[in-house]
């Protein structure tokens, strides 16, 4: 069933400009996506979490950097040196590396433009207002998270942008093809990636009427899950204790994969080990051997080889599928909440 044609009437008396905007440019969520994403981009939000991230891929790099040029001098020529530039940071200090800092900052991205997207509209009155103009219903929050998708889309691309010109312009290291296209194919995991937390903080914004509650709740996820200190930490004592190393051989390579499946329900820990398979051509397996035979083949593989692309795209597939289920998981969750609660003017 499609929706009627919008009818040019006299905007009604006390209505703001945000509705006015919807009535003005036509019925359906691109409109609605639109209006979202000028929204976006013109607010403080936007440019304070461009900053943020700003800062955490940039400060890595500046005290990486004489490492970073050393490191261009020993192996100048190679195919994976540009992308070196996200994995290098300061010796010793494994957290001060870009690609960390992007997997620990960039959900707070997601959270940050979702968390109030229709609580914020229910408090201040304009979610009925919406919703009495000439559109379906999911038109309303398909058309928010399109629009902070690409939002987040365009803070991505700036910094990751502002990354590689400085490797470029500071460094004087250019990228291969095969480089440009790992990067790529990273953008679009870590878009993947901070997609799942939007799609989350949206159900939050449907589920939890206060705004500030629902950032409470997001936040703290985001500080259990996302940050290597608390979450992973947890959970790996957890998984040691749930499948303990002991017994012969066998049996802790064994307890070692059962571990390392217990670690993989954090989408961060799936996230890590993509961002890692795809900025090192040398990895050619993100999982531990779970079987001596395994062992045995995995000491016999030549070391310091370079794997392509697309091996890598293949050790990253159940990664990136996992990912995109736990985003359509989250969404629809969202998306049936919303469509079955009761807004009143």
């Amino acid at each position: 069933m499609t929706a009627p044609a919008l009818v040019a009437t006299p905007a009604p008396p006390g209505e703001r400009p945000r509705e006015q905007a919807f009535r003005r440019l036509g019925p359906g969520w691109p409109t609605i996506a639109a209006k979202e994403f000028s929204d976006h981009v013109m607010s403080a939000r936007f440019y304070v979490l461009f900053v943020i991230l700003g800062v955490a891929a940039l400060i890595p790099l500046y005290f990486g950097a004489e490492r970073i040029r050393s490191l261009a001098d020993q192996v100048s020529g190679s195919p994976a040196l540009f992308l070196a530039l996200f994995q290098v940071g300061p010796s010793g200090v494994d957290f001060l590396r870009a690609d960390v800092f992007v997997a620990m900052a960039a959900p707070l991205l997601g959270v940050a433009f979702a968390f109030d997207a229709i609580n914020g509209e229910r408090h201040e009155g304009t979610l009925p207002r919406l919703l009495s103009q000439p559109i379906h219903r999911d038109d309303l929050i398909n058309g928010k998270f399109v629009a902070g998708l690409a939002a987040i889309a365009l803070v991505l691309a700036a910094v990751i942008g502002v990354v590689a010109g400085f490797g470029i312009l500071r460094l004087g290291i250019a990228p291969g093809g095969e480089d440009v296209l790992r990067l790529v194919a990273w953008y679009l995991v870590t878009l993947l990636y901070v997609a799942m937390w939007l799609a989350f903080g949206l159900l939050l914004s449907v589920v939890v009427v206060r705004a500030a509650t629902s950032a409470l709740i997001g936040f703290g996820t985001w500080l259990f899950v996302a940050m290597p200190f608390f979450g992973p930490l947890l959970l790996n004592l957890a998984s040691q204790l749930l499948v303990p190393a002991s017994g012969d051989v066998s049996q802790q390579y064994a307890a070692a994969g059962g571990q390392q499946l217990i670690q993989r329900l954090l989408p961060s820990t799936l996230y890590r080990e993509a961002s890692l398979a795809l900025l090192n051509p040398g990895v050619t397996t993100t999982s531990n051997p779970t079987t001596l035979s395994q062992a045995i083949q995995y000491q016999e593989q030549i070391q310091g080889g370079l794997v392509g692309l697309d091996q890598s795209l293949l050790i990253i597939w159940p990664h990136v599928v996992a990912l995109l289920a736990l985003t359509a998981l989250c969404f629809a969750l969202a998306y049936v909440a919303f469509m079955r609660q009761e807004v009143r003017a």
